[in-house]
């Protein structure tokens, strides 16, 4: 249990939308964590690009195994501060289930699509997908999580302000999760987890793809001191070890800063309830300032060196094709969508609701996983958007 009084307690959640029988034995935080793991969404996560296609290669990181190190991170550092290691878990496991096939390639066509119908947003799109387009339950629609793991997957990022995306003004609107304040410390823990997890990753499969060389990256800061110390440590270490060793190190050093860093800055805050987390004003969860410059060389190397490489871009382009040919098709042709959306088409068109419709196709569109997006359009356009492009590489 968390011991930490600002920390968020099972007993004094703000409960769930649809009132249920508590579990004899998980707490209310620990079955959140449940519905995530074995919810549609999240299997589906598995055939998701991070960076790479999800077929490039098995070595690869997919959106499922960048949610599971996000979680690990995240229940490390968490437990470390306190705080409620399984609410925090929730969090971290249900940050990407909103995302396209394709990654932020992905997001951004869709997003470009759906501009006359008020654009589409990953973050809002998780919401949706566990408050309302995951059905399997008898009693209501999504998963029913708590107040406290809803709040965390709407504002892990920090408070939502100005122009609010659809579907989360939409559940907003029926649940008040306070969008305007901060999220609570688990849910910020999630949130940079998240960046010590793409962060290292990043590193390890970028090498792996050849899209730039260990020497290359030695010379960044916080990796630099990590290649020196395996080096004094272990001097003639094969290549693949000493690549190991030393991105471990970085990875260390990421969670060991933004632990001493946030307990030093959740001391300062006096905070005394998880309500006065949110209530501060500004996030208690952070990395040092030294290590954020740090860590703000290293995104930029990254972006570009891998994901603004010229291979990268291309398979960029290709794949943006492919989801800007299917959204039409489905919008001309409704009828295209699996059985059991029909209903929901057939009250859209009957309202003469072109919106509604529109926020289905996306539904279904950002649902796909790289692999079967790629099948429905050769399918349906008889082209493939990847012919003629090599197979290493984004």
């Amino acid at each position: 249990m968390p011991d930490a009084p600002f920390a968020c307690h099972p007993a004094v959640s703000r409960g769930r939308r649809h009132a249920e029988e508590e579990s004899a034995f998980r707490s209310c935080f620990q079955r959140d964590r449940d519905r995530i793991i074995h919810c549609s969404a999240f299997r589906r996560l598995k055939h998701k690009t991070q960076v790479f296609v999800e077929h490039e290669g098995d070595f690869y990181r997919t959106r499922l195994t960048h949610s599971i190190e996000v979680a690990q991170v995240a229940r490390t550092i968490s437990n470390a501060l306190g705080l409620n290691t399984d609410l925090t878990e929730a969090v971290a496991l249900a940050h990407d289930l909103g995302h396209t096939p394709f990654g932020h390639t992905g997001e951004d066509a869709l997003d470009a699509l759906m501009q006359p119908w008020g654009g589409f947003d990953h973050n809002a799109q998780t919401l949706r997908i566990v408050t309302t387009l995951e059905r399997h339950y008898a009693e209501f629609d999504g998963l029913n999580l708590t107040w406290d793991t809803l709040e965390g997957i709407a504002k892990h990022n920090g408070p939502v302000e100005g122009a609010i995306p659809y579907a989360l003004s939409a559940y907003n609107a029926l649940h008040d999760l306070e969008l305007h304040t901060h999220a609570s410390a688990e849910a910020q823990v999630a949130a940079l987890s998240d960046d010590v997890a793409y962060n290292n990753h990043d590193l390890h499969d970028g090498l792996r793809a050849g899209l730039f060389t260990e020497e290359e990256i030695a010379a960044l800061p916080i990796i630099r001191e990590a290649y020196a110390e395996v080096d004094a440590t272990y001097p003639g270490l094969d290549a693949y070890r000493r690549r190991h060793e030393a991105l471990r190190r970085v990875f260390g050093a990421m969670v060991s800063d933004l632990i001493q860093t946030s307990e030093a800055c959740l001391k300062e805050s006096g905070a005394g309830s998880a309500q006065e987390i949110r209530e501060l004003g500004r996030p208690v969860i952070r990395f040092s300032e030294a290590l954020w410059a740090d860590l703000r060389q290293i995104r930029s190397f990254l972006f570009t060196n891998m994901y603004r490489a010229p291979e990268v871009m291309e398979k960029r382009a290709r794949v943006t094709q492919a989801l800007e040919a299917l959204f039409p098709l489905y919008m001309a042709d409704p009828t295209l969508l699996p059985a059991r959306w029909q209903g929901d088409v057939e009250t859209a068109l009957r309202a003469g609701d072109e919106a509604g419709l529109a926020r289905l196709v996306a539904d279904y569109v950002a649902g796909m996983t790289d692999r079967f997006a790629l099948q429905q359009h050769i399918k349906l356009t008889g082209r493939d958007c990847l012919e003629g492009l090599g197979g290493s590489g984004y």
